[in-house]
């Protein structure tokens, strides 16, 4: 049966959605501010998390805020002060979103190097959790969802993918441990896997491609909706595929 959410699903919810400026992360951020969220976007280029600004502003949307951030070079002390900013300024987080990646293009383990490797690692499997950390009493607060992103190639990595798919192996690995260390506090995580999908990073990896058939960021977008929001509270540690 299709989900056929509240307009205002998401009223006077908070929710930091990383990767926000392209993407699934796009979709979502607009998705949620569309539902009534007052929508935080994190990303590192200011240009695009100010274009899903406007959109959203445009539209009647919450006011949203913007937090440009490298998160290969961010530390911990920066996402400290991010979540003590959200605090401050918004005064809670009902949910994040972990849609941020970082991938170049597929290569052959030999042609890769420790530096591409740390800098895979650091975005696409450290980041989240050290986020997670910073925000942890904002979450037991609101009692908050929380999502990650995953890849098809960090569950059945295969030939090229390389520190990709090893540094999105190393998210699903957190994300068991999260969840089991949440399996009885306020909040909760899940992992959300999309598959093939009409995306930005799609066409590096597929650029010939006819991607007419695959589903797009938008319909990604109706899934995560329903994992951010108050209707789907029972659901908790799972590994969920559209």
């Amino acid at each position: 049966m299709p989900y056929s959410p509240a307009p205002d699903l998401l009223k006077d919810r908070v929710i930091l959605v990383t990767g926000a400026g392209s993407g699934i992360g796009r979709a979502a951020a607009l998705t949620f501010a569309r539902h009534g969220a007052t929508v935080i976007l994190l990303g590192r280029t200011v240009a695009k998390l100010e274009k899903v600004y406007d959109e959203i502003a445009q539209a009647g949307g919450a006011q949203p805020a913007i937090f440009p951030v490298d998160m290969s070079a961010a530390t911990d002390s920066d996402y400290e002060a991010i979540a003590g900013a959200i605090g401050y300024q918004l005064g809670r987080l009902d949910g994040i979103l972990h849609c941020a990646t970082e991938f170049e293009n597929l290569t052959p383990l030999d042609q890769e190097c420790l530096a591409d490797w740390v800098h895979m690692f650091k975005v696409n499997a450290a980041a989240p959790a050290a986020i997670n950390r910073s925000c942890t009493s904002l979450l037991v607060a609101a009692e908050a969802s929380v999502i990650l992103v995953g890849e098809t190639h960090g569950h059945a990595p295969t030939a090229y993918w390389g520190g990709f798919a090893v540094s999105k192996a190393a998210l699903e690995a957190y994300f068991k441990v999260q969840a089991d260390e949440w399996s009885e506090a306020p909040m909760r995580i899940n992992l959300f896997t999309p598959g093939p999908v009409h995306s930005p990073q799609r066409m590096k990896t597929h650029p010939g491609e006819e991607k007419s058939h695959l589903p797009t960021c938008e319909d990604m977008a109706a899934h995560l909706l329903y994992l951010i929001g108050p209707d789907s509270h029972a659901m908790r540690g799972q590994f969920i595929t559209p």
